[in-house]
């Protein structure tokens, strides 16, 4: 009996021990799957993380190669660092497109259009570009496409929505008039051309006090935007909504009310992230953790407060980016957020691709080539946005050569017939002072010169 007892007893202690360790190793509230989703399938995941229509590979996203269905939007992160400059990532910018005829452009950081030319968005459709504030971080990108895109065919202004400053010297019209006296090389260059409109600015600059106000309002999209607390008056998010699907960007500055208010609800929620590891962080930023401090604690959003901020605004999916992606912080930057908020959480990288649907959201990266040249956009294109459908063929053209340059310096260069093989020779294309051009040769739709 005894003998029977006494396994008995230490099985009855065992249990009891083991219920105890059970009662304490049981799981958190609300570390559940958030969406009710079975066994198997993670605790954040949603039942609409599924492939949209248009995925044609689930794992990567090749450009030119998915056409984006009339109902879908595809947001596509350009860029993701404030600094310092990566290989891996080029100032941040976010590119969002609409179903079949819709592009714009939220940011353009240094380094971010050698990856819009990766994906193979042709370089005279890349307009339509709203800026959150004026730190470099966020525009230094477009003197680049201001110079170039004239050049390979955008005859029309390029267009830039921004917020005022507290002064106007501070706001978005005064950079771009700036702008444009840096780019005097360029813009002289094509005096008297048919490009010479494409070096125009057409600035939208709305009232950064004027909270939901609207800055965009065409084909079925509207884009609506408010104040952020960054690092002077100005700084401002915006709200993109289309046929029934959103997106917002906050741009960066501290978490807010404005934002919760504005953002409730939206599909796909993006905020900035800095990382609140002082110490670390300014090892790796190469500053002093006063700097790192005063930075984090001034102008913008730390890890925990993303996860707050989303659980506010109770998006479909939120995301982080603008931030230094180092990925052995990825777990910390990962757990911050998961402190207060249990939904699909996922960081815009460089190449990062997100289609949304109303019933579905998938996630994959661009699969890029490490050496891509510009694509061109068609010929109908050109005609409807250059001439509003209605090409001349003919114009009038003077040369830009007589203004910028003396001759005497011209009349110095080496005869290409010295250098030039007999058989490639052809007709060099120099510019009298006046001359008629045939449209779609100088578009591009017909022959080079002839030898």
């Amino acid at each position: 009996m005894l003998k029977v007892v006494g396994p008995a007893a230490a099985g009855m202690a065992a249990g009891v021990a083991s219920a105890e360790a059970a009662e304490e190793n049981k799981p958190a509230t609300g570390e559940t799957n958030a969406y009710g989703a079975p066994p198997g399938t993670g605790i954040s995941m949603p039942p609409y993380y599924l492939p949209t229509p248009s995925v044609k590979n689930r794992n990567n996203y090749f450009p030119q190669n998915e056409p984006l269905g009339p109902d879908e939007m595809r947001i596509i992160f350009m860029g993701s660092q404030p600094w310092p400059p990566r290989l891996s990532q080029a100032g941040t910018c976010i590119m969002v497109e609409l179903g079949t005829s819709k592009r714009l452009f939220f940011d353009f950081g240094p380094g971010c259009l050698r990856n819009i030319i990766a994906n193979q968005v042709p370089v005279p459709e890349i307009n339509d570009i709203f800026l959150t504030h004026l730190h470099l971080d966020h525009y230094a990108d477009i003197p680049y496409l201001w110079q170039f895109a004239p050049f390979n065919g955008r005859w029309k202004p390029l267009r830039v929505i921004g917020p005022s400053g507290r002064t106007a010297a501070l706001g978005t019209r005064a950079m771009c008039e700036h702008m444009e006296k840096m780019g005097a090389w360029t813009s002289h260059q094509a005096a008297g051309m048919p490009m010479a409109d494409g070096y125009e600015i057409e600035v939208t600059e709305f009232d950064f006090r004027d909270d939901g106000g609207v800055c965009y309002d065409k084909d079925g999209v509207k884009v609506t935007h408010w104040r952020r607390s960054h690092a002077a008056d100005g700084a401002s998010a915006y709200r993109l909504d289309w046929n029934g699907l959103s997106f917002v960007w906050t741009g960066d500055g501290k978490p807010d009310q404005l934002t919760a208010k504005y953002a409730k609800n939206v599909d796909v929620f993006v905020t900035e992230m800095a990382v609140d590891m002082v110490s670390l962080w300014a090892l790796k930023q190469g500053v002093s953790p006063y700097i790192g401090a005063w930075t984090i604690d001034n102008f913008h959003t730390m890890h925990y407060a993303v996860g707050y901020l989303a659980n506010l605004v109770q998006p479909r999916l939120a995301m982080a980016t603008h931030v230094s992606f180092d990925r052995e912080l990825i777990g910390e930057m990962t757990a911050g957020v998961r402190m207060h908020y249990k939904g699909m959480f996922a960081f815009g990288i460089d190449h990062t691709v997100v289609n949304v649907t109303k019933d579905r959201i998938w996630i994959r990266e661009a699969a890029l080539p490490e050496t891509s040249n510009v694509a061109r956009p068609s010929m109908e294109w050109m005609i409807k946005n250059n001439f509003g459908g209605n090409m001349p063929t003919e114009m009038t053209v003077k040369s830009p050569f007589l203004a910028n340059q003396e001759q005497s310096i011209r009349d110095l260069e080496i005869d290409p017939a010295l250098f030039t093989p007999k058989d490639q020779m052809r007709q060099w294309a120099r510019m009298p002072a006046e001359m008629k051009i045939d449209i779609a040769d100088f578009l591009g739709g017909g022959q080079a010169p002839k030898k």
